[in-house]
């Protein structure tokens, strides 16, 4: 098969499997690069030391993250599998070495400064409901109007990572910041749209938040994401069980939403520094 058509059946055996819109475009992509990048060697039959050359390439040359690295791998163990009909090459069985990283969490008076340095009601609706939610960009974009339930005080995501639905709370704070951008801009179908109608963009979110987080003069590095980070961190500093943050979160394990409990101040504040039983002369 030539690469269009190898492309073109990729895109439709992705999408028949019913991946997540997101996910397609990642694997996509990241199959399109690699045809590309084999196509350059002008080789009949690309072997397991070609595949470890471009998966090398990919995270010398390009700087892939863990996370980038992991979905080469699987958009190329897949184009094997369900496309050419192969079997998947030996060099792609990888074992990535997770990096211990904590997340950056923002404290409620770093949130405040953030919401309160955003003055387009908006910007700010938009901040505040994924920080109040726990959101992911993805999961707040496509919010529908009939999503938030306010009646029960619950939002509908629907269709989140792994095309799982899930419910999360309403903040009354938020449902009344929400009822008054629904007087101001009357969106159509989803809660945020663009000027043309549509969803918003995630681009346009992303630079919301880092103008505001200029303007507030915190330096922490923070991105749209540590708002999430910070929401789940929060309910944890309050004594909320993990196994409910898991839910709100939408975790598949919770070895995932267990990353919390490092940057939580909740237990470590409960435990006491041995320097605290010395005298010091001052």
């Amino acid at each position: 098969m030539k690469r269009q058509e190898i492309l073109n059946k990729f895109r439709k055996q992705i999408a028949i499997e019913n991946y997540s819109e997101q996910t397609q475009k990642t694997y996509f992509s990241a199959v399109k690069l690699f045809l590309e990048y084999v196509s350059k060697l002008e080789k009949t039959k690309i072997d397991d030391s070609y595949i470890q050359n471009y998966l090398y390439y990919c995270k010398t040359e390009r700087n892939y993250s863990y996370s980038s690295m992991k979905h080469v791998v699987a958009s190329i163990s897949y184009l094997y599998m369900k496309v050419l009909n192969k079997p998947v090459p030996s060099a792609l069985d990888v074992k990535f070495r997770k990096p211990s990283k904590l997340p950056t969490v923002l404290s409620t008076n770093d949130i405040s400064k953030i919401l309160n340095a955003t003055d387009n009601l908006k910007h700010k609706t938009i901040l505040v409901l994924i920080y109040s939610a726990g959101l992911r960009l993805g999961e707040l974009l496509n919010l529908e109007l009939g999503d938030i339930d306010s009646e029960t005080m619950k939002i509908h995501i629907r269709g989140a990572k792994g095309k799982k639905d899930r419910y999360v709370m309403l903040s009354e704070n938020v449902l009344g910041l929400l009822r008054e951008y629904y007087k101001k801009y009357k969106p159509v179908k989803y809660i945020f749209e663009g000027q043309g109608g549509g969803k918003y963009s995630p681009k346009s979110v992303q630079s919301v938040f880092k103008r505001a987080l200029i303007k507030s003069g915190i330096k922490k590095k923070a991105t749209v994401h540590t708002l999430r980070h910070s929401f789940a961190t929060h309910l944890l500093d309050d004594g909320t069980d993990i196994r409910y943050i898991q839910e709100l979160l939408g975790h598949k394990r919770l070895e995932t939403t267990q990353i919390y409990t490092h940057v939580s101040s909740y237990s470590i504040n409960k435990i006491k520094s041995p320097a605290d039983k010395l005298k010091i002369d001052l």
